[in-house]
């Protein structure tokens, strides 16, 4: 059985831990390869390599990191079809939805090849008499990017395009889940010209997301996973003297006013929460129609469309909706419905009993959910659900819709449907989430924007890439300078004095 590698100084290195893992198709159940999970030795020799690349690329004019990064954006075109199809064997999610993944990803990497513009520093001209100073930006060294099964080689590109560009260098820890994106990444940057040590990957678990926290020469570290896990990696990458940013669980809701368009609220919220089987961090798991009038219209019109979506492995292009990735998640998820449904919630639409199509019984599927009548108090709205489960929960008006959005925990996403101009400015400058949408399901910005939550959503002070990843992988440096007269006339003989 084929065993996934790491890779280090441009090349697949086989684990030598003598741990690994199983990768699953889910679509299937079945185990069709293993990835190596590394030992804090096989970080070390990672992260060494990248500190002795880092001496070499940090001081590589801004504009060659640039031409490196412009052609593996060209591979990236190139070859969007071949990294879906790694995508969606291990993860499970349409090729259709892996491609548009990839797209994102590469987006971020067109992003970073303007970076050069983006690390002028300043200067101002006597500052005191004869005195100037400017300001610059430079890379922090060896950066790490911890990253999740979702998206397996978009979140990775939210990372490591702007460090490269800045001129850190790089590792990666992706999932165990959906390891292969990540080598088809490392050896497209190393044909693209990438020097070796630049970009390293470390397959592997908590042993080497540990010693990643922990290793003296990494500087920063990248993470997008779940909140628990995000705080963990705060705290510790802090406490030993680390730059973080750490993206965790979101809880992300519709608001639907009167006024709204419900055949777009509708097909927006399809998408939205079924899309990839539910496995985003944007996706829409809350929809909150205000009054019931609205409620009842809306469910009206998703109830044929649910049931219309079709359910498959990502093989079969007619998919609409993939198998969800393991069979732990499939339990939760299914757990979940569960304790909605004994907590009093109406179970509308019901997709645990889905039939998995001839040759893929034993895949983890979940069919699509609908719940109404969820309430605060039920596990399903204040627990991340992470799968194909829409749930509504019905307000009286616009003021009980935004209460509801504050009281959770999560503020990563949220999104309005109206006509109403006033209403959809207020709502947008007055919620405290971090990424909002009006008449658009999923805000996620694009590349020369920032992406990131606010409360339990995001630790730490940057969001990730545009503007903010260039800051994030850069330190500000200020220098000051005066300069004595020098040699401008012929030489005096007179005997100096203090006059």
């Amino acid at each position: 059985m084929t065993e996934i590698a790491h890779f280090i100084d441009n090349a697949r290195v086989a684990g030598t831990s003598g741990r690994t893992a199983p990768v699953y198709n889910p679509a299937t159940g079945e185990v069709e390869k293993t990835v190596a999970l590394a030992s804090s030795g096989e970080v070390n020799a990672a992260v060494a390599s990248a500190k002795t690349a880092w001496d070499t690329w940090s001081k590589t004019p801004s504009l060659r990191r640039a031409r490196i990064l412009d052609r593996f954006k060209m591979i990236l075109w190139d070859r969007a079809d071949q990294l879906a199809e790694a995508i969606s064997a291990e993860h499970g999610k349409t090729h259709d939805d892996a491609v548009g993944e990839v797209t994102r990803g590469l987006e971020v990497v067109e992003f970073a090849v303007g970076a050069p513009h983006l690390l002028k520093g300043e200067i101002t001209e006597n500052v005191g008499t004869a005195v100037d100073s400017h300001s610059l930006r430079q890379p922090l060294g060896v950066v790490a990017g911890i990253t999740p099964f979702n998206f397996p080689a978009m979140v990775p590109m939210w990372m490591f395009p702007v460090a490269l560009a800045c001129g850190n260098t790089f590792i990666l820890k992706p999932s165990e889940r959906d390891p292969s994106a990540s080598l088809l990444i490392a050896e497209w940057l190393a044909e693209a010209g990438l020097p070796a040590g630049v970009f390293n990957v470390i397959q592997g678990d908590k042993e080497a997301v540990d010693a990643l926290l922990t290793h003296p020469d990494v500087k920063a570290i990248s993470f997008v996973g779940s909140t628990p896990i995000a705080k963990y990696i705060y705290e510790t990458g802090t406490k030993n003297g680390k730059r973080v940013q750490a993206l965790g669980g979101a809880k992300n809701h519709m608001v639907i006013l009167p006024d709204a368009d419900l055949d777009m609220a509708a097909n927006a919220l399809m998408g939205a929460a079924y899309g990839s089987a539910g496995e985003r961090c944007m996706a829409i798991s809350v929809a909150v129609p205000v009054t019931d009038a609205v409620a009842d219209a809306l469910i009206a019109k998703l109830v044929p469309k649910i049931e219309a979506l079709k359910v498959g492995p990502a093989a079969d292009r007619a998919s609409d909706m993939g198998p969800v990735v393991t069979r732990m998640a499939q339990e939760k998820i299914l757990g979940l419905i569960d304790k909605g449904e004994a907590e009093g919630a109406k179970i509308v639409v019901d997709g645990r009993g889905f039939t998995p199509p001839q040759g893929y019984e034993n895949g983890y599927f979940v069919g699509p959910t609908l719940i109404d009548n969820v309430t605060p108090e039920m596990t399903v709205w204040r627990e991340e659900i992470f799968g194909p489960v829409l749930s509504v929960v019905r307000r009286k008006d616009y003021a009980e819709a935004v209460d509801l959005i504050h009281a959770h925990d999560y503020a990563n996403g949220v999104a309005v449907f109206t006509r109403d101009g006033d209403a959809a400015r207020t709502f947008a400058h007055d919620i405290e989430v971090g990424m909002v949408g009006v008449n658009v399901p999923i805000p996620v910005p694009m590349a020369f924007h920032s992406f990131g939550g606010w409360k339990q959503s995001l630790f730490g002070d940057h969001h990730m890439h545009g503007p903010e990843g260039v800051r994030f992988y850069t330190r500000l440096k200020t220098i000051t300078t005066r300069w004595p007269s020098g040699v401008r006339s012929d030489p005096e003989f007179v005997m100096p004095t203090m006059g």
